[in-house]
């Protein structure tokens, strides 16, 4: 089942994240996120506008993502949006991934955007392959920019018109 995220799920929504952080392959962050940082976080996102939606199995979150403003304030960008999305790793490659950005697009007209980006790693095959399923097109790189405790990758931004 797919809802809109509410408070309750942070803490899980955050542990998911910080298993994303230690893989040092889907996240440039390099050290955990407090939960006080996620709870910002979510308040930043208006769930009319930049909702965050879980994917729940057995009435547990095992998965979210997030649509959030691309430069946000810049009046003309308001379109465009920056989709996030992370699953618990017990469940990685069952699909979850595909059914919320599935999800996301179905319901793209309903939160008026038409442009979706991802800003990922180039070391997040898994990402790579989600989104090129989706018709996603790389639009650019930042070469080797990321500094994963001396591990260097790009930057990448898939992205595609809707």
């Amino acid at each position: 089942m797919i809802r809109l995220a509410k408070t309750r799920d942070l803490i899980q929504i955050n542990r998911i994240y910080n298993q994303a952080v230690e893989t040092r392959t889907s996240t440039a962050d390099l050290e955990p996120v407090s939960i006080k940082d996620r709870i910002a976080w979510f308040d930043e996102h208006d769930e009319n506008k930049y909702p965050v939606f879980v994917f729940e199995q057995d009435e547990k979150t095992v998965g979210w993502i997030s649509v959030s403003p691309y430069r946000k304030g810049r009046r003309a960008l308001d379109h465009v949006v920056e989709v996030s999305y992370y699953i618990e790793r017990e469940f990685l490659r069952q699909g979850i991934g595909t059914k919320l950005m599935e999800y996301v697009l179905e319901h793209a007209s309903e939160y008026q955007f038409s442009v979706v980006l991802c800003i990922l790693l180039e070391l997040n095959i898994g990402s790579i392959k989600l989104l090129e399923k989706f018709n996603f097109e790389k639009w650019g790189e930042f070469p080797d920019i990321v500094n994963l405790d001396g591990k260097i990758c790009s930057h990448l931004i898939y992205g595609k018109k809707i």
